[in-house]
């Protein structure tokens, strides 16, 4: 289906690197999403009322919830694509994290209703009805849900898109939560068992942990996370395939919504080159990282002596030593600044998040590594934590 709708609405839909044809398919099965789960909602509802199901009706929530997601996908495809105005000069993809995080309140507030129903179930159990009707409606969502899966991780992976992959592993988990509550509907048909209230607070668990998913996954971008690893090399790969970087450091990267990522980062070049030629290469750099990623860079250039030996060698020796004591922990901008009676080895030392000692326990045990190696030789440490 998704296959004759991208054939009937998408134009030029093989072009997957032009950014309106990836939001075209984003849109497409975000809306079908919608009335997929709608359509699901609707069936399961009337076969909870049938059969008196408590599962089956939370079941039936849980799907709308889904739909509410699929909204919220939409969304933020439909807002990706808004240029930047005088009031939002980073664009409006950020919507898409706030109005996530307001369904999926409402989805937590869902699953706790859900699950105080289905307690008062296992209290008071009733029988349930488990008619043909019912349970062919449960057999037909979960052919849905692992259609949907099946579509969704596939355009998912076309695009690029993580938010297309999650949705396809949510409904794979939505048809293993439908076959629990038709599985219940059978052991009470065949053996008596009220199970109902039981499968309904499973039910209403999945809705819960959709719930908290969603909201981890808007409020981690708006309060600032890491990007991702991927992200990271590909950045990294990037720019120091251009012979004249020597290294790269202090890379950070702002995420202002789908499509509107700001990048910045230090790059390391040549204190004997022309400085002209390597503003040149860094603008290219720049340039390229906008094509490539999609993302608005600034690069500052770094200059370091790459030609002096004696500065090269002790770096090398530097770098060993800290990594023998303290894994983990890296250095950049390294200078050598001689004097008459001593040497300052002036660096930064970057600590990644968690690191089992504290940022001036590192500082002191670093300065004693160097006057304990090199006689008159002393470290100036600048302490920094990773953005990556």
């Amino acid at each position: 289906m998704i296959t004759v709708l991208s054939h009937l609405f998408i134009k030029d839909r093989e072009h997957l690197e032009d950014g309106g044809v990836r939001r075209a398919y984003g849109m497409l099965c975000s809306i079908v999403g919608i009335l997929l789960n709608v359509l699901l909602f609707a069936g399961k509802y009337l076969a909870g009322v049938l059969s008196g199901s408590i599962a089956v009706t939370a079941d039936a929530f849980n799907n709308l919830s889904d739909a509410g997601s699929s909204f919220i996908t939409l969304v933020g495809f439909r807002f990706s694509g808004m240029k930047a105005d005088a009031d939002h000069p980073f664009g409006h993809g950020r919507i898409e994290y706030i109005s996530g995080f307001g369904v999926s309140v409402v989805i937590i507030l869902m699953g706790v209703e859900l699950l105080k129903t289905s307690v008062e179930k296992i209290l008071h159990p009733e029988p349930v009805n488990a008619g043909l009707l019912p349970a062919a409606i449960l057999v037909a969502s979960i052919c849905v849900k692992l259609y949907m899966a099946f579509y969704n991780r596939k355009i998912g992976k076309k695009i690029d898109s993580e938010a297309m992959k999650a949705a396809g592993m949510d409904s794979l988990s939505d048809s293993a939560a439908t076959a629990a509550v038709l599985l219940s509907m059978g052991v009470g048909y065949f053996t008596g068992l009220q199970i109902d209230g039981w499968c309904g607070c499973l039910v209403a668990c999945f809705v819960l942990y959709a719930g908290y998913g969603a909201a981890r996954d808007t409020l981690n971008p708006l309060l600032g996370q890491p990007p991702s690893r991927e992200y990271v090399e590909q950045i990294k790969e990037i720019v120091m395939s251009h012979p004249g970087i020597l290294g790269i450091h202090d890379l950070v990267v702002h995420d202002y919504g789908p499509g509107r990522r700001m990048v910045s980062l230090h790059g390391e070049v040549s204190g004997n080159g022309d400085i002209f030629e390597i503003h040149d290469m860094i603008d290219r750099i720049e340039k390229e990282l906008n094509q490539k990623m999609g993302c608005e860079a600034v690069i500052h250039m770094d200059p370091v002596e790459a030609d002096n030996e004696v500065v090269t060698e002790t770096k090398q020796e530097l770098t060993a030593l800290i990594a023998g004591s303290y894994p983990q922990v890296s250095i950049h901008d390294f200078r050598m600044v001689q004097g008459p009676t001593h040497t300052n080895l002036i660096f930064d030392a970057v600590v990644p998040y968690g690191y089992d000692k504290s940022d001036e326990d590192v500082k002191r045990g670093i300065e004693n590594l160097v006057t304990e190696h090199w006689k008159n030789y002393f470290a100036v440490v600048q302490v920094e934590q990773s953005y990556v």
